[in-house]
């Protein structure tokens, strides 16, 4: 597939995609006429690495943990430094502590937006729930 067919199909830029291959984290075969060519198996790629800057994984961490994802349950660590290890440990960590603050800052939408619908159908301010009372 070209370029703006795999934008289109992983909601990513042009632009974005051009960086990815730049950086090595995907790969396009080249036509005759100099287009790039994307295989299939790069729409599951693409989402992959949005997923992990998502996460907050810099592009050197992931470009080295990709081969990982290929295949489950087969890891590939030839290449794994001290240094490596410590830095996805640091960046699991940081991942850990991102989604405690996420799930606390959902479970406070979620408290908000029930007392707004439960007012908007009965009229009624609802009673505040104290955290922590058992």
């Amino acid at each position: 597939m070209r370029i703006g067919e795999l934008s289109e199909r992983t909601d990513t830029s042009r632009r974005l995609l051009r960086y990815y291959e730049e950086q090595g984290l995907i790969v396009a075969n080249r036509s005759p006429n100099g287009y790039r060519d994307y295989d299939e198996y790069n729409v599951d790629r693409v989402l992959q690495i949005r997923g992990l800057l998502d996460a907050g994984l810099p592009t050197r961490i992931i470009k080295q943990i990709l081969p990982c994802l290929d295949k489950p349950r087969v890891i590939y660590f030839p290449d794994a430094t001290p240094e490596m290890i410590d830095t996805l440990e640091l960046e699991r960590d940081r991942m850990t502590a991102r989604i405690r603050c996420l799930t606390r800052n959902r479970d406070a939408v979620t408290e908000y937006l029930d007392a707004v619908l439960e007012y908007r159908h009965t009229g009624e301010i609802p009673t505040p729930v104290q955290s922590g009372q058992g």
